[in-house]
C-alpha cells in the first residue's frame, strides 16, 4: 500500500524559503510520476509542479523560477523547494503518484491516485 506523508510546512514572511519533504512507502519515487499539489483557502486544489521518471518536470507558470521539484531516490522522497515566497502562495500542500504515467506527467490532480494529508504554508506580507 502506498503512504505519502508531506512535512516542511510553516509560516513564513513573504520573501522566505522553504523546503517540502513527502516521505514515500509502499512505492518507489523513481517509478513513475509524482507530483505537488496546493489547495489555498476556498479555492480548488491546484498543480504546483510535476517529474517523472526521467526527471522531465512542469511547472505552474506562478511558481516558474521560485520552486523546484526534485526527488531524493535514496531517501525514497520527494521535494519541493520553494523560494521567493508570496502571500499568494498560501495553502495546503499535498504530494501525490500517479502510477499510470512515467515520462511526461499530467498536471491534473484527477490522474493522481495516491495522496498525502498535506502540509501547511502561510505566507504574510
Amino acid at each position: 500500500q502506498v503512504h505519502l506523508v508531506e512535512s516542511g510546512g510553516d509560516s513564513v514572511q513573504a520573501g522566505g524559503s522553504l523546503r517540502l519533504s513527502c516521505a514515500v512507502s509502499g512505492y518507489s519515487v523513481s517509478t513513475s510520476c509524482m507530483g505537488w499539489f496546493r489547495q489555498p483557502p476556498g479555492k480548488e486544489r491546484e498543480v504546483v509542479a510535476v517529474i517523472g521518471k526521467t526527471g522531465i518536470t512542469v511547472y505552474t507558470d506562478s511558481v516558474k523560477g521560485r520552486f523546484t521539484i526534485s526527488k531524493e531516490n535514496a531517501e525514497n522522497t520527494l521535494i519541493l523547494q520553494l523560494n521567493s515566497l508570496e502571500p499568494e502562495d498560501t495553502a495546503m500542500y499535498y504530494c501525490a503518484t500517479d502510477l499510470d504515467r512515467y515520462t511526461y506527467c499530467s498536471i491534473r490532480p484527477v490522474d493522481y491516485s495516491n495522496w498525502g494529508r498535506g502540509t501547511r504554508v502561510t505566507v504574510s506580507s
